[in-house]
């Protein structure tokens, strides 16, 4: 049975640390789900909706690059164990906020900014860790799987948090506590490992704490793999207009959104499994910039598709290839950054993938404000095809990356 699973499932500690993403992923869907449905409710104000994504949003921009230079010094492990149990804490809060029928927005705002903290000072630590705990010609299936993990957890979180919601407003919230209580376990049964530490030359100030900036910007093929992510996620995600086309385009009403919500996950979910079983064997630098492309042509394709099967199509293909883009990028990075400076490169990362996909979602209603929906989703898809060209001359070494397994760290430099 066990030489059936995926070869980096057969690591005990990745095996750990990928149950807990997944318990983790599955309790913060349903919490999404639940919360979201209790602020609307309140003043039925979609402004507060906005007000939760940016209480959550916030402390990232605040904390990333502490939370990155503590994933350099300290054991990470312990900074996921910990955030863990702030999620647990905030999932019995809002269970006992529910109980007390709050009616008042403050509390929900508070525990939202509190979940944003522990996230943003875990996703580093977590992100840095995996090199740690696989072989580097395994981590390439490593990050599908992880991606795996997550993306089904979007599929399926929202689903099981709403059944539990309308069966009983509380009980998302006590699961969530049971499934981040798992989570917690399996992160502390990791097998301990010698923490991470920055050079005995640094110290914890200012020229450590941009040491991941520092590090992009000397470093041309790990740069261009973060940008392009960027870009393509500001200027084709279009994925945020999909109410607009679910109601007036396609006129498919909220089961047609739904569906139209799931299709990329679905998507990912499928090339996350064929990339953990067979992880990329053809050039990677060149597959990268083919697949980010396609993603734009997948969104012009969307953009001008009036038929819902069509539409559901050009969506889980961009969620396809855009899975194989995630991964070759995730595993770039990760190989290619030194383990002292991964904490503080993974925080950086995380910056620009937060960033891309909030400011894309705002980018994306802008322009369809000024030129119509489909305009817009058409338009970002061409931007995206001509940036993913335009690549191959600004980052001629990411262009000709080849075997992703071949990667070595590059040398840490003294500032």
């Amino acid at each position: 049975m066990r030489s059936r699973l995926p070869p980096a499932l057969r690591e005990r500690d990745f095996a750990l640390l990928w149950v807990a993403s997944g318990t983790t992923g599955l309790a913060s869907q349903m919490i999404l789900v639940a919360v979201g449905w209790q602020v609307y409710e309140i003043h039925r104000n979609p402004f507060d909706l906005g007000l939760i994504g940016l209480a959550e949003f916030v402390p990232l921009l605040l904390l990333a690059l502490p939370a990155g230079q503590l994933a350099d010094r300290v054991s990470r492990r312990a900074i996921i164990a910990v955030a863990l149990v702030v999620d647990t804490a905030v999932a019995a809060l809002l269970l006992v906020v529910t109980v007390a029928d709050a009616r008042t927005l403050w509390p929900y705002l508070a525990l939202a900014a509190l979940t944003g903290a522990a996230a943003s000072v875990s996703a580093p630590a977590l992100r840095a860790l995996l090199p740690e705990l696989v072989a580097p010609e395994l981590m390439a299936s490593a990050m599908a799987l992880r991606a795996v993990s997550w993306q089904s957890a979007v599929v399926a979180g929202p689903v099981v948090g709403g059944v539990l919601f309308s069966a009983l407003p509380e009980l998302p919230y006590a699961v969530a506590v049971g499934l981040f209580l798992v989570a917690v376990g399996c992160v502390l049964a990791v097998r301990r490992r010698p923490a991470a530490v920055l050079r005995g030359d640094e110290t914890f100030g200012w020229a450590s704490l941009v040491g991941g900036v520092r590090f992009l910007l000397r470093t041309r093929m790990v740069l261009g793999a973060i940008l392009l992510d960027l870009f393509a996620v500001l200027f084709g995600g279009a994925i945020s207009l999909a109410p607009v086309f679910a109601s007036s385009i396609l006129h498919v009403g909220p089961v047609g959104l739904g569906a139209l919500r799931s299709a990329p996950a679905v998507g990912a979910v499928v090339a996350g499994v064929l990339l953990a079983r067979r992880p990329l064997r053809r050039p990677a630098g060149p597959t990268l910039l083919i697949v980010v492309a396609l993603f734009g042509v997948s969104m012009i394709a969307f953009g001008l598709s009036r038929w819902l099967p069509l539409s559901l199509a050009a969506l889980a293909v961009a969620g396809f290839v855009d899975m194989i883009s995630m991964n070759i990028r995730a595993t770039t990075v990760a190989l290619v950054t030194p383990n002292e400076l991964r904490g503080r490169v993974m925080a950086v990362e995380m910056v620009f993938i937060g960033a891309s996909n909030e400011l894309g979602a705002f980018e994306s209603g802008v322009v369809a404000s000024l030129v119509g929906t489909v305009a817009s989703v058409v338009a970002g898809g061409v931007a995206t095809i001509a940036i993913a060209l335009a690549w191959t001359r600004l980052f001629p070494s990411l262009a000709h990356l080849r075997r992703l397994e071949d990667l070595q760290p590059e040398p840490v430099r003294v500032a």
